[in-house]
């Protein structure tokens, strides 16, 4: 739909339409403010130093990490030990970039709720009236599951994955270097957020026609092995870890049914209604 409809409906009041260039100003202007985000959280980060990465950044390779304590406490037989690793840095100057690129990055996580508003913003003007009123609340849904999805990848899939590649022994000293294990926890959480953003694609492109719950409920086996598939690219080649994010993406997809379902059926009642 083009971005201008807004102010097609509304020709004879004070607005006026907006040209493409336009346009193209307005968005620029939303991703400069997003961006001004990022740096200012990434800077909040980097000035943390040293106790961010002790916290934040080596805690999945401390005992008393949360899901170690939680997991030890349901018994010995789940209790999860990560092994004693030394993080070195191989290339001078790989601290200070390390931590430039780390500060980006979680100031990306924290500002994705801001940058994902501005964005919306910018979209929401094109849209009718019952569309803005159907994704009423699309940016809080957006930041929840992106969240969600960054805290499980960090909570659950890099406890069992660092425990099972950092303890794999084929007979050598296992010293990962630190732009190797931060590159790690960043596919442990970054991707795994966006991975949650599953219902809320479905739900647009079901509002568009696309997607509707009959295909999926057909292709819910091809759907399967494409989620394997894609959490063995997440996850290390671990069959333990592969499952810990293929069973929650597959019961997104699950959800993701229900809500192409309801989509239809809403716009079934519309046409019958207009008819």
């Amino acid at each position: 739909m083009a971005l201008d409809q807004v102010d097609v409906d509304k020709i004879g009041t004070e607005e006026t339409e907006m040209s493409f260039l336009d346009h193209l100003e307005e968005l620029r202007w939303h991703l400069v403010r997003s961006a001004a985000a990022i740096v200012i959280l990434a800077i909040l980060v980097f000035i943390s130093g040293k106790a961010f990465f002790e916290h934040v950044v080596y805690a999945p390779l401390h005992a008393d990490f949360p899901t170690y304590k939680f997991l030890c406490s349901l018994g010995e037989v789940f209790c999860l030990v990560p092994p004693d690793l030394e993080i070195i840095s191989v290339v001078f100057g790989g601290e200070f970039m390390t931590h430039l690129k780390v500060s980006l990055q979680l100031g990306l996580i924290l500002a994705f709720p801001y940058f994902f508003w501005e964005i919306w913003r910018f979209v929401k003007p094109g849209l009718y009236p019952q569309e803005q009123k159907a994704t009423r609340g699309v940016v809080f849904i957006a930041s929840l599951l992106f969240l969600s999805g960054v805290l499980f990848g960090y909570f659950i899939i890099s406890p069992f994955a660092i425990t099972f590649l950092g303890s794999y022994d084929v007979g050598a000293t296992n010293s990962p270097s630190l732009t190797s294990y931060v590159s790690y926890m960043t596919m442990f959480t970054l991707p795994t957020g966006i991975v949650f953003q599953l219902p809320l694609v479905v739900f647009f492109l079901s509002k568009l026609g696309i997607v509707t719950p009959e295909f999926m409920r057909t292709y819910r086996r091809h759907a399967f092995v494409v989620i394997l598939v894609l959490s063995a690219f997440i996850t290390p080649p671990d069959a333990i870890t592969q499952l810990l994010i293929g069973i929650p993406l597959y019961a997104l997809y699950e959800v993701s049914i229900r809500i192409s379902a309801r989509v239809q059926k809403k716009a079934l009642a519309k046409e019958a209604s207009e008819n």
